[in-house]
């Protein structure tokens, strides 16, 4: 062997072999218990990032651990390839946006490989291709079906920069989360998917993730929000002529209503806006203002007064006031909600603005005053006070009687709601997954014939000017009506593309031409065993993955609830920032000791934040790949920070990890050393326990305490004396490093001439016995100072430890022949001798 580790040749040497033998391609008939390993796909941008290394590298430590543990293991990689940045590559750089998506997906693809992940090739997808998502517009149609798919008028958050309708989820502090442009409402015609018929089920489902972090679930379950409450109407003083309907989780706190609030797009106000134009004038501010139901939560609350009133259900002559509210959706709830200002931040600062009344009917300890005083509103628990019969109540025996009377009046009923709302899939872009219906003037929206899907992208199309290329296409979207033969016209609305994230993972695990997935085939590998990826899918994508599951089981299409049995959501890579003198990002390739290489100028130092494009504080693995090999990148990624954590990249941290790649490699070269053929007990018992250690540490996804075991194992391999217990050691410590420094173990295992692949290897077994401590070193104390220690037998009887420590040449040293006046002993910890 050569005294150094050659990294860039033995990388490309074993990464041909992997291929060639196609190593990491899964069995669907193999006998072995399978494992499903996956990563969230990446979106195909440019260039990956030391965020995905990070990524990519701990799903493949897991997937060559199980491999080497006997299971028949799926580890694919595909690309997410939908999308509005490919459309602003069009519009920015005059490209197709498939194929600068082609492009990056194959500048990534090769970046990924240079890595050596055992990732199964063969079954690479893009959901930019037909032969994907020709298979989505199959399933879309199945579900439209079964009446979980439909059409209908609705305000949407309309981003007038990317030219595209947003769900919720996507308006990050009102803005559109691609393009950072200020969101509007608007309302168009949209297709719906019905996750709220799955709401109860979504919940309940969360209780089955027993490996799932806490903090997801709980995301989950805000998200779907159930909550038990009352809706009831609020009678109509004149002129108004309708009751209003409201939904409140809080029914105690009736006596404490000071005013009702309705949505600008609520019937009343839509009536009273036809004949007041300053009603007309605010419900449009309305519309210019949040757009989810969190920023409304956040920004300013205005109100319009109708000059309505309505009667308190317990009381008629008690009139509250009727105000239009820019902080009430129509979409959620009845679009009306009763306002109590005591008990309800929201609802104070709005009393407080507009001088309502403000009535205390939750005690908060001894505070019973009716004029509820201050500016945070208490929401806390207490007994029901100020109102009437629900006086000295407890909150909830308190609302169980309101709902009780409602219903027994008639003029409420006790019900569930769901914060969730329909998933509004349109999106009016050209390159996402076109939605297969064709619209005719005689027939209505009518499915395309599932012989004639795919329903392909047109190729000729021009991004001159902003909006959907599809609506301006000369012959793509005029074709005759499937039911009647006359003219009709293709929707031209796209999938949002987290409806192409919603079943990939199965599309992987079965790929037959002529049907999305076969039941049987994708049902052996489902739910994917460990899925890894970062927090803030928590909600979007995950939570529609798991609706979709759940929708194509309810529609028997394959008997499987839940996509993900284990969820891993890994920390990310920071990074220094850097601005320039004149306030420009600067990457770190264009620093160098506090200047601009550029410029020669001295530049700002920022936080150390996730790396991100737009901040420019990534760095590209490529060149580090190139001075350091993939092994050393891998360990790095492996070794500092508990995975869960960010990870700071330092190249001093990447430096350590090249020289520890290459202290291996001087260690493996001697692994045909012989000498004394003395056993070293304690080597071996070393080597067992770090066996059994890293195989815990892996399946826990805990890498940075596997890589200090395996730290320990080396310092006490280099220390032992030669012989057959530590050329043993070396031998088995080279199958425990397998998993992460891939490259470097096949050279050695090569080198060594053990045959086959280490990839084929099986892990090794561990001797139980070993794995007992039988010997326990003593500290031996004088006057409670450490002088010296012994290593002795477990267990060793009082009387034999204090005659063992007594005899230790130190301690007959210090005593100088005088007798000591006590010893204190603690088995297999410590004597004290009392001189």
């Amino acid at each position: 062997m050569a005294s150094r580790f050659n990294a860039l040749k033995a990388d490309a040497a074993w990464q041909r072999v992997w291929e060639d033998r196609r190593t990491f391609a899964a069995d669907d008939h193999s006998p072995k218990p399978r494992t499903y390993v996956l990563e969230m796909f990446p979106y195909p941008s440019g260039r990956i990032h030391m965020g995905h290394v990070r990524n990519y590298t701990m799903g493949d430590v897991l997937a060559r651990y199980r491999r080497m543990t006997g299971h028949e293991v799926l580890h694919p990689m595909g690309w997410d390839a939908f999308g509005m940045p490919a459309e602003n590559a069009a519009m920015e750089k005059g490209v197709h946006p498939g194929g600068w998506t082609r492009d990056n997906i194959a500048t990534m693809r090769a970046q990924l490989k240079r890595l050596g992940f055992a990732l199964d090739w063969t079954r690479e997808l893009a959901t930019c291709e037909p032969n994907y998502y020709g298979h989505e517009q199959a399933l879309f149609l199945d579900l439209l079906a079964a009446g979980l798919v439909y059409r209908k008028e609705s305000a949407v958050n309309w981003d007038p920069v990317d030219m595209t309708v947003l769900a919720n989820e996507q308006v990050i502090d009102g803005r559109g989360w691609r393009s950072g442009a200020l969101v509007e409402k608007r309302k168009l015609n949209q297709w719906f998917l019905k996750i709220t018929q799955f709401g109860d089920e979504l919940l309940e489902g969360l209780t089955t993730l027993d490996h799932w972090p806490d903090k997801v679930k709980l995301m989950q379950e805000n998200w779907i929000g159930r909550s038990r409450g009352l809706t009831f109407r609020f009678a109509p003083n004149a002129p108004l002529a309708d009751p209003i309907e409201v939904y409140s989780t809080r029914p105690d706190t009736i006596f404490g209503a000071s005013f009702v609030a309705i949505a600008a797009d609520h019937p009343v106000a839509q009536a009273l806006a036809a004949g007041n134009a300053d009603a007309a004038a605010f419900i449009q501010r309305c519309k210019e203002g949040g757009t989810t139901a969190a920023e409304l939560e956040t920004q300013e609350k205005l109100g319009f007064d109708t000059g309505y009133t309505v009667a308190h259900p317990f009381d008629p002559a008690w009139a509250l006031p009727v105000y239009i509210a820019n902080f009430v959706l129509m979409d959620y709830g009845t679009g009306a909600v009763m306002g109590v200002p005591a008990h309800d931040q929201r609802d104070l600062d709005f009393a407080r603005k507009y001088g309502l009344d403000v009535r205390r009917v939750v005690a908060d300890g001894d505070a019973v005053d009716p004029v509820f005083q201050g500016d945070t509103a208490y929401t806390g628990a207490g007994t029901i006070v100020n109102s009437a019969l629900l006086d000295g109540m407890t909150v909830e025996d308190a609302k169980r009687a309101v709902i009780t009377r409602a219903e027994g009046g008639g003029w409420g009923q006790g019900s569930t709601v769901f914060r969730l709302r329909d998933w509004g899939v349109s999106r009016q872009r050209y390159w996402g997954t076109p939605i297969p219906i064709i619209h005719c003037q005689d027939c209505g929206a009518v499915p395309v014939p599932k012989d004639q899907l795919p329903v392909t992208l047109p190729e000729d199309v021009s991004f001159a000017v902003p909006g959907n290329p599809l609506d301006r296409h000369a012959t793509w979207k005029h074709v005759a009506c499937p039911a009647c033969g006359k003219d009709a016209v293709r929707e031209t609305d796209t999938l949002d593309t987290f409806v192409d994230s919603s079943w990939y993972f199965i599309r992987f695990a079965s790929q037959p031409d002529d049907r999305p997935f076969d039941r049987a085939v994708a049902e052996r590998w489902l739910p994917v065993g460990q899925y890894i990826g970062g927090v803030e899918h928590a909600i979007l994508h995950l939570l529609y993955a798991r609706f979709w599951t759940r929708a194509l089981k309810h529609i028997g299409l394959i008997d499987v609830a839940e996509p993900f049995a284990g969820l891993f959501t890994q920390g990310m890579v920071t990074h220094e920032t850097y601005k320039s003198w004149d306030n420009r990002w600067l990457s770190p390739a264009e620093v160098e000791n506090g200047i601009e290489i550029a410029s020669g100028k001295p530049i700002t130092v920022g936080r150390i934040e996730k790396m991100s494009k737009s901040k420019k504080n990534t760095v590209d693995p490529e060149p580090i790949v190139d001075q350091y090999g993939a092994d050393a990148v891998r360990w790095f990624m492996l070794s500092d920070s508990p995975p869960e954590r960010d990870l700071p990249w330092s190249e001093a941290g990447i430096e350590g990890s090249w020289r520890f790649v290459q202290r291996l490699w001087r260690l493996f070269e001697n692994v045909g050393e012989t000498g004394s053929d003395a056993p070293d007990k304690a080597l071996a018992r070393k080597l067992h326990q770090t066996i059994a250690g890293v195989a815990e540490d892996i399946e826990a996804l805990a890498f940075n305490k596997a890589v200090a075991k395996l730290y320990e194992l080396v310092n006490a391999v280099e220390k032992a004396p030669a012989g057959v217990t530590r050329t043993d050691a070396i031998r088995t410590l080279l199958l425990l490093v397998a998993p992460m420094v891939p490259h470097l173990a096949e050279e050695a295992w090569a080198t060594i001439g053990t045959g086959g692949l280490i990839a084929d290897a099986p892990w090794p077994s561990v001797d139980a016995a070993l794995l007992v401590e039988d010997e326990v070193t003593i500290a031996i104390q004088v006057n409670g100072k450490l002088r010296d220690t012994l290593t002795v037998p477990k267990g060793m009887a009082k009387d034999r430890l204090e005659e063992a420590a007594l005899a230790s040449e130190r301690i007959v040293q210090l005593l100088e022949g005088k007798a000591p006046r006590k010893v204190i002993v603690v088995p297999d910890r410590l004597v004290n001798v009392v001189a």
